[in-house]
């Protein structure tokens, strides 16, 4: 009789894998951590190999182990895109979407390609959250409970992108958001050296945004300025309203966002500080709505010039050379 092996038994040793953590993966698939460890038992005898080392205090993979990975998440790679492809299963289901941020935006990059994709593809459902942070959201994504999401892929960590896929939508650009009674307030535009003897908030207190804050720290590194102290990151309008009145420092954050009561939105100048903005997903997803977003991230990219970058602006290395790989040109200098 031949061994069938099971995606779920595959879904379990691969979230172990990555956690390190029976409790964590677990939690990760929604399932009890005695039945993960059934799985994953039930797996080793199918192979013959053990593939985790098991103390009271750690789980290692052993060298089996470390020699399945790879080729699990490319058989369960496959298996999604087969049901993709079949118009069942995941293709059938709504897509989840994290817009990367709590609130919303007339120009917020994420709200307007996904009202152009659901305008494009009205038979099917792109199901939106706003949970905030692309950190979080690729760990949600590598989980299979989140489908695509927008962010700073290049801040991601390189373990971590190399189990996604990225597709570059927008050039933002950065500026500093702060209560309007703080003394740069009346400001129509800053330089960054202006802002010499004002910390600057990067949101280094939310591990949702640490792609986020990596980039804050390389942009007041490179200019010589403070980070403030990490605080407890506001959710929503009103609380990052309270938040900005009561710590004062001027908050990194893009262009064309929210109006917050009480504050104003400063754009930064010589340079021009950019952010690279990416939608996100697995490899091989092949789901009708992640095709509804790239074309509509396509299309306003088109029309509105998304990825140019203006003369004398600021990015990181890395962030150019994704922009200059999709446009298949040769990588503009960072800094």
């Amino acid at each position: 009789m031949p061994r069938d092996l099971h995606p779920r038994l595959l879904r379990g040793f691969v979230a172990t894998a990555e956690t390190l953590h029976f409790g964590r993966a677990a939690e990760r698939l929604y399932v009890a951590q005695q039945a993960l460890s059934r799985d994953v038992r039930t797996l080793e005898g199918l192979l013959g190999d053990t593939l985790f080392v098991r103390t009271t205090r750690s789980v290692e993979l052993t060298p089996a182990g470390q020699r399945l990975l790879p080729r699990a998440r490319r058989l369960l790679a496959l298996h999604d895109e087969i049901l993709a492809e079949a118009g069942t299963g995941a293709a059938a289901r709504p897509l989840l979407l994290d817009l990367n941020s709590d609130v919303t935006g007339p120009d917020l990059t994420a709200d307007r390609v996904l009202q152009r994709a659901r305008a494009a593809w009205p038979e099917g459902e792109l199901l939106a959250r706003f949970h905030g942070g692309l950190a979080a959201a690729a760990a949600e994504l590598l989980a299979h409970r989140l489908d695509a999401s927008f962010g700073r892929f290049a801040g991601l960590s390189a373990p971590v992108r190399g189990q996604l896929a990225q597709l570059p939508v927008r050039l933002e650009r950065i500026s500093v958001m702060m209560a309007d009674t703080h003394p740069l307030a009346r400001r129509p535009a800053l330089r960054p050296a202006e802002l010499a003897g004002h910390p600057v908030d990067i949101c280094a207190g939310n591990p949702a945004t640490t792609e986020w804050a990596d980039l804050g720290a390389r942009l007041l590194r490179e200019h010589g300025l403070a980070a403030a102290e990490p605080y407890v990151p506001p959710v929503g309008l009103d609380e990052t309203a309270r938040y900005l009145a009561r710590h004062g420092d001027p908050m990194l954050t893009t262009v064309g966002g929210p109006k917050i009561p009480g504050s104003v939105n400063v754009p930064l100048v010589e340079p021009v500080p950019l952010c690279l903005v990416s939608l996100v997903h697995r490899p091989g997803e092949r789901h009708p709505g992640l095709r509804a977003l790239a074309a509509a991230a396509s299309e306003l990219g088109t029309a509105e010039s998304w990825l140019s970058r203006p003369a004398g602006s600021w990015l990181p290395a890395a962030d150019a050379e994704l922009v200059a790989a999709a446009q298949n040109t040769a990588p503009a200098s960072g800094g």
